[in-house]
């Protein structure tokens, strides 16, 4: 791997068990459970070209490059995030397979064309933005948690645009917006087929939805896979989790 220079307040650390190291900080937006899920919930294509929306400091996009030998493009509007992944891809000698555009996703058709992209990953923010919005005084934790320089609407339109016919939009976003985002996705004639709802305890409601559709998709035939559970009582990680991010054993 090769030997980066790390800023005072940087870390590095490992993704899952996977030998990817990513570069973090306390200072921004680090990645969480839901990266993981993201990473490892889709089938990827062998090769073509992955985009991955919304992609921090690229967690996504790293623990899915052993998987495939596809290019794999990171989005990131936050300079020092985009920055942060430019580094975490160089510290895994993964130049030739990654790469990563710091700008703004309502400007990504000035760098692919139509229908050109296989699979498209999108970690976005999950939150609405109203007068009762508790907004984190960080900038950084902001933009990565409310929908301040994107939305559904947005990402969806986009995503139609990018992905070949039958290519796949990969998404994790939180349950009680499931409604409103398979209307969303069905207006933009993406079609929801995959779904699966995650839960951190077996007593306790769903708090991340994992949700993968087909663009030019027949309607029907959705598939609701089941519940995946994150903790046992104890807070120790359930025999699914542990194979998530540690493999079989």
């Amino acid at each position: 791997m090769t030997k980066i220079e790390l800023k005072p307040d940087e870390r590095i650390d490992e993704i899952a068990d996977s030998g990817v190291q990513i570069i973090q900080s306390k200072e921004v937006f680090s990645f969480s459970i839901d990266a993981i899920l993201l990473a490892r919930f889709p089938r990827l294509p062998k090769k073509g070209q992955i985009i991955d929306l919304c992609a921090g400091n690229g967690a996504v996009g790293l623990f899915a490059s052993s998987r495939t030998k596809a290019s794999i493009i990171e989005l990131e509007l936050q300079e020092r995030l985009a920055k942060m992944a430019e580094r975490s891809i160089s510290l895994n000698g993964l130049d030739e397979q990654m790469s990563v555009i710091n700008d703004n996703l309502n400007q990504a058709m000035n760098y692919f064309s139509n229908s050109s992209t296989d699979l498209i990953f999108c970690n976005p923010p999950y939150f609405k933005v109203g007068e009762d919005s508790h907004l984190n005084e960080s900038q950084h934790y902001t933009l990565a948690r409310h929908e301040l320089a994107t939305n559904l609407d947005e990402i969806f339109e986009i995503s139609k645009k990018l992905l070949k016919s039958n290519g796949h939009l990969a998404m994790v976003h939180r349950p009680e917006r499931f409604f409103e985002i398979v209307d969303k996705m069905r207006a933009n004639n993406l079609q929801p087929k995959w779904i699966q709802f995650v839960y951190p305890k077996a007593d306790l409601p769903a708090n991340i939805l994992l949700i993968d559709a087909i663009k030019d998709g027949k309607p029907g035939g959705e598939i609701f896979l089941p519940p995946l559970i994150v903790h046992h009582e104890d807070g120790s990680y359930t025999k699914e989790i542990e194979e998530i991010y540690y493999g079989k054993n």
